[in-house]
């Protein structure tokens, strides 16, 4: 919790009034994106059926990132552990959340290689994170920029390829 406190610049004190230690922190993240998931759904199943369904949907997900929720996904992907043990706890899984989107905003036919291009474009962000950590000087927005980037090309393959 030390160090955690250091990284976000806060005295230890403030943590832990907010948080009793490092599995409460994992729980509120899961918890959190569960809930981001679910809305995201709720927002997809009132959206008429179109060709463009599936990049609004990606980008909004990826679009719903900040600077904090990027500090949560290196902060888990530092713990990943604590955080499967949390995950299954809390009954929290983010990636079922976004696995339940598929029927909703890939084509009925999709094939295969349509199906996995769509389910990396909603991984690009984690992706990007772990890709950018040794690179000297990249930033948090470099790295999102490069996952929406990675997104788009994903979603746009994945709309041209044959059934």
């Amino acid at each position: 919790m030390r160090q955690i406190a250091e990284r976000l610049d806060i005295n230890k004190a403030s943590l832990y009034y907010h948080f009793t230690g490092k599995e409460d922190i994992v729980r509120s993240l899961l918890v959190g994106r569960g809930d981001e998931a679910r809305e995201l759904a709720g927002w997809v199943r009132d959206q008429p059926r179109s060709p463009e369904l599936a990049r609004s949907t990606v980008l909004r997900w990826l679009d719903s990132f900040s600077m904090e929720k990027l500090r949560g996904i290196r902060f888990m992907n530092a713990n990943p552990l604590l955080v499967r043990a949390i995950a299954s706890d809390v009954g929290v899984d983010v990636g079922s959340e976004l696995e339940a989107l598929l029927p909703l905003i890939v084509p009925s036919d999709a094939g295969p290689e349509q199906i996995v291009l769509t389910r990396m474009a909603f991984m690009s962000i984690g992706t990007a994170i772990a890709a950018a950590v040794d690179v000297p000087a990249v930033t948090d927005e470099q790295a999102i920029a490069a996952a929406r980037s990675a997104a788009i090309a994903l979603i746009e393959r994945a709309s041209h390829v044959d059934t």
